[in-house]
């Protein structure tokens, strides 16, 4: 059958008609007809990259505050820190919210890594030229290992330098280009080391360092002022055993409340709410069986510390139980954090079955923390001072003496 000049078939599109199509399809979000979903691939693989990232984030944050515990006065960072994450868990109830600056953390983490791993090459040559100068100092060969150490020092620093130029990202350190002459065309639109100078100024501002310090330090003096006594009337105990079992009874009504009053100084930001018992009692009431989980957890997580007092530990190796220390608490920061949350967000109080029996259950866990305390004085290396070393509650660092 013969068409007229301007009859098509049914199914038939001219040309404008299937660009217009493909158009709208487009602008639907969906792939046109034959072409791959190369969006599709690329998210999965973003995804991806983030976990990995936020992963290395996490490894590297808790590594960091072990290296902080280990440092007198820089000690503070890292109890404020894991303040805070309790801190902001409580407020908002969500378990999510406590890992704070995990993404800035994964970039200093790679900074750190990257410059470290390009640096290896650097080491063996120095060492080669340090062993060169020891067999011949006037050699023609130390000369060339010095001269070799000095180029590829000045090398790699370009390197490093054009790495963090980028960004700092791992991937950056094995190669920071975009093309070879990407440094030139940036500087030559210029404002660049303008906006270098923000960035940082952005990112270090944006770490609140000031904030955890000042949050650490009052809570260390919060957590102090409430177990001083106790801790001094147990040492006390030695010359008078009266002294001593009232020095453990009053500790362990201390230890019923002192990690939740920790989490109410870092959810309110008042250095008051540290003694606000009566506060923390009307909150049990409403979530019972939360508190004496996330007791137990902060308490069974102090106590392996305790096993590596016995012996004394290095200078060099202090990080260890540090880091220890911090995989142990930062969880049991978390629990305290979600149960404080879980009972401020309630607002009638459990059924008296459940507020007895979430009581009862805190008096054993109390109990055998005070006895373990109690018999410390005597196998710990620093004697009666390490009662003062109340991991749970005061410095996340093992040792003070060190």
């Amino acid at each position: 059958m013969a068409l007229l000049p301007n009859e098509r078939l049914p199914n038939e599109r001219l040309p404008n008609e299937r660009r217009m199509s493909a158009a709208l399809t487009a602008s639907r979000g969906a792939a046109p007809v034959g072409e791959p979903r190369r969006g599709a691939i690329r998210s999965l693989l973003r995804g991806i990259g983030s976990t990995f990232e936020w992963i290395f984030g996490v490894v590297t944050l808790i590594g960091g505050l072990a290296f902080l515990a280990t440092i007198p006065i820089l000690q503070f960072l890292s109890l404020g820190y894991l303040l805070e994450s309790g801190g902001r868990i409580a407020r908002s109830g969500r378990m999510r919210d406590g890992f704070v600056g995990v993404r800035k953390a994964a970039r200093v983490g790679g900074i750190v890594l990257g410059a470290w791993l390009l640096l290896l090459p650097l080491r063996l040559v120095s060492s080669m030229a340090t062993s060169a100068q020891i067999i011949d100092p006037d050699g023609s060969i130390a000369q060339r290992w010095a001269r070799a150490t000095l180029i590829l020092a000045i090398l790699l620093g370009i390197h490093i330098a054009l790495a963090c130029a980028r960004g700092g990202r791992l991937r950056h350190f094995f190669w920071p280009f975009t093309h070879p002459f990407w440094f030139i065309g940036r500087l030559r639109r210029g404002g660049y080391f303008a906006e270098a100078r923000d960035a940082v100024w952005d990112f270090v501002v944006g770490l609140r360092l000031p904030h955890y310090f000042w949050l650490g330090f009052r809570g260390y003096v919060g957590a102090l002022a409430w177990i001083f006594v106790p801790v001094s009337l147990i040492a006390a105990g030695r010359h008078a055993p009266l002294l001593g079992f009232i020095g453990a009874l009053l500790l362990g009504i201390v230890v019923l409340y002192l990690p939740f009053l920790h989490m109410r100084l870092a959810a309110e930001n008042r250095f008051r709410a540290m003694f606000e018992v009566r506060a923390v009692r009307r909150l049990f009431q409403r979530a019972p069986w939360a508190f004496a989980f996330a007791l137990l957890i902060a308490l069974a997580s102090a106590l392996p510390l305790y096993l590596l007092k016995i012996e004394m530990i290095p200078r060099e190796a202090a990080w260890l139980p540090s880091l220890v220390f911090v995989m142990f608490i930062y969880p049991a920061r978390f629990l305290a954090g979600w149960a404080y949350g879980r009972a401020a967000h309630r607002e009638t109080p459990r059924h008296w079955f459940f507020r007895w029996t979430g009581r009862l259950a805190m008096l054993p866990v109390v109990s055998f923390y005070v006895l373990i305390v109690y018999f410390t004085q005597f196998t710990a290396w620093d004697g009666i001072y390490s009662l003062y070393e109340q991991h749970a509650f005061l410095l996340p660092v093992p040792f003070l003496g060190m």
